[in-house]
Order: C-alpha cells, then sequence, then structure tokens
C-alpha cells in the first residue's frame, strides 16, 4: 500500500489551500493532496486540459453541486463525458420526467462549474486534443488510454471528482502515468493472428486476462492501424483488465521501436495471442440474438466521423427495418447535417444521436428482452449489467442485419472476411 508524505507545494498551492482563492478551490485542493499523498507523489504540477467523465448519478451531481456552492469554477475548461440526450429520448417516449428532470440537473452543475458541454466520451477526436507530452487530467477508461498510447500525452486515470478538483485547481499530483519511467512497457504481446479489422482489434482488446498486468507492448500488427482500431484496441482492454497505457513500436509516439517501448529492459514476461484467443473472446460476446432483430446501437466510444461516413455509405439507398441508433458527438453531427450524410442515415432508419452513453439505463430500459447487436464490446459490458443482451459483430453486418431485419449463424472472427477502412 502507498504511504503519505508531505506534497512540497508552492506558494501559489499553499494560498489556495488555505483558501485565499475560494472554499471551492480550498476544497478541491485538499482533495488533491490527499490523493497525491495516498500515491506518495513528492508535488504537484500544472495541468493544461481536463476530461470529466459525467455519469449523471446522484454522487456525481451531488459531488459537482456542492462544489460550486462553495464556490468552485473551472480554471482549465474541461471537456465532459455524456449522459443522455433528453430531447431525443423524450420523443421517443422512453424518458421518464424524473430522468429528463437529472440530466438537466447534471448539465446544470456543470455549466455552472464553466465546463465545455461537450458530452462526448471521445474529445481528443477534435474537441480536447492534447499533443505530445502535454500533462492532462483526463478521466474515463477508454480516453485515458488513447491519450496516453496514441497521442503520448501523459494522463492518469483520474475519476470524475479528481478530474474535476484537477479543473477546479489547475494542477495535478505527480505520479503514475505522469513520470517518464512509469511509462515503460513490461509485457511483449506476441501477435500471430491476423488482425486486419476494427473488430478484431477489440476482440484482442479483450484478451486481457491472457496479457496480465501491466503496459502490454504489442508485436505482429500492422504497421498502418486507423484511429478507430486504435479507439477499440484501448476500449477493449479496459474491458478485460485494467490498462493506462500501451505500445505498438513503429505507431505509437513514445515506442518507435519495441527496444525504446521497453526503455532498453527486458520484458517481465511474453504473451503469443492466436486466430483462437480471439475466437475465444469474440465466443464470450457472440450471443446468438435469435432469428429477427429489433434494434443495432452502434457507438460505443462515439462513432467519428468517418464511421458515421461509412455508415451513411453502405446504408445510402437502403431502408432499416429496425432501429439503428449511432451515437456520436455533437461536432459530427454538425457536420453530417452540413455535408448531407445525416439525411441519408434518416433515410435509412438510422438516427445520429448526441450527448448519449450506453451505460444509461434510464433511457434504455425498453430495450429488455429484446434481440440487439452491436459493435461494441464495451457497450455489451455495460448493457449487461443492467439486463440488456445484445451480440457483437462487425459494423457492416450489424447494419445488413439491420436492413434484412434478420442474422446469421455465428461465425468465429478469424474467419470473418476483413473489413474495409473507414475513409
Amino acid at each position: 500500500m502507498p504511504g503519505k508524505r508531505n506534497m512540497k507545494l508552492t506558494e501559489e498551492q499553499q494560498e489556495m489551500l488555505a483558501g485565499k482563492y475560494g472554499k471551492g478551490a480550498s476544497m478541491a485542493m485538499r482533495i488533491q493532496c490527499a490523493v497525491g499523498e495516498g500515491f506518495e507523489a513528492e508535488r504537484m504540477v500544472p495541468v493544461s486540459r481536463v476530461h470529466i467523465s459525467l455519469s449523471a448519478q446522484n454522487a456525481d451531481i451531488w459531488f459537482t453541486e456542492k462544489m460550486t456552492e462553495a464556490g468552485a469554477a473551472a480554471r482549465v475548461i474541461p471537456t465532459v463525458n455524456p449522459g443522455y440526450c433528453v430531447k431525443y429520448f423524450r420523443e421517443k417516449g422512453w424518458l421518464r420526467e424524473e430522468d429528463a428532470v437529472n440530466m438537466r440537473r447534471t448539465e446544470a452543475a456543470y455549466r455552472k462549474l464553466g465546463a465545455n458541454m461537450t458530452l462526448s466520451c471521445t474529445p481528443y477526436i477534435s474537441d480536447n486534443r492534447p499533443a505530445f507530452g502535454e500533462i492532462c487530467a483526463f478521466s474515463e477508461t477508454s480516453v485515458t488510454v488513447f491519450a496516453n498510447s496514441v497521442l503520448g500525452a501523459r494522463t492518469n486515470r483520474e475519476s470524475a471528482m479528481s478530474a474535476a478538483c484537477a479543473a477546479i485547481t489547475g494542477f495535478v499530483p505527480e505520479y503514475g502515468m505522469l513520470l517518464p519511467e512509469n511509462r515503460l512497457g513490461t509485457v511483449l504481446v506476441k501477435v500471430s493472428a491476423a488482425v486486419d479489422s476494427v473488430i478484431k482489434f477489440a476482440m484482442l482488446g479483450l484478451c486481457g486476462k491472457k496479457i496480465g498486468r501491466g503496459i502490454p507492448v504489442f508485436a505482429g500488427l500492422p504497421e498502418q492501424i486507423g484511429t478507430e482500431s486504435l479507439i477499440a484496441l484501448g476500449a477493449s482492454l479496459n474491458i478485460s483488465g485494467s490498462y493506462d497505457m500501451f505500445h505498438i513500436p513503429g505507431v505509437t509516439p513514445e515506442a518507435p521501436d519495441a527496444e525504446t517501448a521497453f526503455g532498453g529492459k527486458a520484458p517481465v514476461r511474453t504473451v503469443e495471442l492466436t486466430d483462437r484467443d480471439l475466437d475465444e473472446a469474440f465466443a464470450l460476446y457472440s450471443h446468438e440474438p435469435g432469428e429477427a432483430i429489433d434494434y443495432v446501437i452502434l457507438g460505443c466510444p462515439h462513432y467519428t466521423w468517418e464511421q458515421v461516413s461509412a455508415a451513411a455509405a453502405f446504408l445510402r439507398g437502403k431502408k432499416a427495418c429496425v432501429p439503428i441508433m449511432i451515437l456520436t458527438s455533437r461536432t459530427v453531427i454538425a457536420a453530417a447535417a452540413k455535408s448531407g450524410i445525416k439525411e441519408i442515415l434518416e433515410e435509412a432508419g438510422a438516427d445520429l444521436i448526441p450527448d448519449t452513453c450506453v451505460d444509461e439505463k434510464c433511457c434504455f430500459r425498453c430495450l429488455e428482452g429484446k434481440n440487439g447487436v452491436t459493435d461494441s464490446p464495451k457497450a455489451i459490458y455495460y448493457m449487461e449489467n443492467f439486463g440488456i443482451r445484445m451480440a457483437v459483430r462487425d459494423w457492416k453486418t450489424c447494419l445488413a442485419w439491420a436492413v434484412s431485419g434478420k442474422s446469421d449463424s455465428c461465425t468465429p472472427v478469424s474467419g470473418a472476411a476483413k473489413e474495409d477502412h473507414y475513409a
């Protein structure tokens, strides 16, 4: 267990702790000091970007309101995770009034704090994209691992509360992923499976139990890997395990080669992942949904512009037999509306839904007992927690089933056809 020590605070930080900048800032600094002492941090360092995993849950609302009532305001403007789109789900008749009030209260609390109300779990795409080496305070597991691994920014996996405190104070305790020595790879993962599609990268991430604890360095992957595949890998790693970071030599910025990724040291262990491992991971999420399909959910994490565009190209001139719900950011929806892509999707029966995460039972409870399909293992992980079961397939299969209204037999992921790249 980490012990406690007194961190060295600057004069400004001491004054903030003492209340010079208001009660709310003092409370936030007290929390930051407690976190730092728990992890044996020696000092606080300035943070330039913050993302808060807004949840629209009671504890989240209570904390944010308590801080703002004490006068806290963001020094570093944070972006926030999705809750749920009141307008969309109210029009569908799926949302209770009490849930609408809850989300409005959540939004009001974060606006009072000074947040940028992006309500998206992919802020690193455009709204809050850090540069290499930039110190951040990001919460939400898929955000943290993408920022560290793909962008080379430095962030610990913050909670919603500690990230809010970082936004208020402008500082974070220096420990964990903020220190270069803690960012080195420790586990060599030799991939002999053919990982050539987004769904296969998702299944690779589901092999966390076999990979074990540490920072994996993946060898044997393609030289060119799309953003969506990297998002899928990181998101799935944090379903099957707990990972702040991974390396792919020649792809991730801190790993131009394997030797650099390991800091010149030998890995603590080596693991091989085969097609069989991917098939076994796929089998955990390949529930047979029955002959008829009732709905499709895509966008966990939120769909990128490339994914929305690809869905529109696939659905152009077609008509879905069941609802297609595509969760994405307001930024992507605005671009889709301007380009005409949103209209193509709507004509096919697909809705672009902003501000929404699948972990919100209040707006998806009507799907209980129905047969759904998604391209996201993370969506299945969330929704099974409140009794909604879905099958996972690649995005094209999901949309093809939506058009036909029927499923086909379960095919091992290693035998699935290679997906087209999003473009």
